[in-house]
């Protein structure tokens, strides 16, 4: 299109000549922002026993950063939460009265997290060979990930996982070590007296499950807690 042509058509629309520039992070402030958000997310990684972790940030200004004055100290940056991967932090100069601009940031958490070395069948064990570490942004792991090998170690696949997928909550569980149709041995403590009987479960379970069972003496069914394979403890 002839460049009369585009300008007449711009002005009809009533769209501006020319380009407006986006607010831009200068270096000192990125600086600033990068230094809060270490100190803000430290005492998380503290108590979440979380190794290697890094940060990166994307900041928008929400005001013109270019028409402030320089500042002579260090900035001054404050709010936020270290549970939360969207921030708005206020920036103030020490040195100029009335200095102040507000900032939109969305927090990219990195940290060295569990996945897959090889394809894992559903109800296999995981073992430490089974996994391996692999960066990735866990603001984006909304279905959680697990950091350390003694997270995973023992657990059992709920479902096939592929080769280098990432291990989360919704894959892995305890392994079972009762399943239905298993005979199993039913232990009851009651008053100091302690007897055993044969029964058969009803319901798969993992240790610490409560699960339904059928005393093969009495064909009645109960409910007893898995104590590990083969081994329940009634509930009365």
């Amino acid at each position: 299109m002839p460049k009369p042509l585009l300008i007449l058509c711009l002005v009809l629309l009533g769209l501006p000549l020319t380009s407006t520039a986006s607010p831009v992070i200068t270096p000192l402030i990125d600086q600033a922002i990068q230094q809060h958000l270490n100190t803000l997310l430290r005492a998380r990684a503290q108590r979440e026993n979380w190794q290697g972790m890094r940060i990166t940030h994307t900041s928008t200004p929400l005001g013109n950063a270019n028409s402030l004055a320089r500042c002579q100290q260090a900035l001054t940056v404050s709010g936020g939460a270290a549970d939360s991967y969207r921030q708005r932090l206020t920036l103030t100069c020490p040195d100029q009265p009335g200095w102040r601009l507000e900032v939109a940031s969305e927090i990219q958490l990195w940290l060295p997290v569990l996945v897959a070395t090889r394809v894992i069948d559903r109800g296999q064990v995981i073992t430490a060979a089974d996994v391996k570490h692999q960066e990735v942004d866990i603001s984006k792991a909304l279905r959680g990930f697990y950091h350390q090998h003694n997270q995973v170690a023992g657990m059992g696949a709920k479902r096939r996982i592929r080769a280098n997928q990432m291990l989360s909550p919704a894959l892995i569980a305890l392994p079972l070590a009762v399943k239905r149709g298993d005979k199993v041995k039913i232990i009851a403590n009651r008053d100091g007296i302690s007897a055993s009987m044969s029964g058969q479960a009803v319901e798969n379970g993992s240790e610490g499950d409560v699960i339904r069972v059928k005393n093969l003496s009495s064909n009645k069914t109960i409910e007893a807690k898995v104590l590990g394979a083969g081994e329940v403890a009634s509930i009365f």
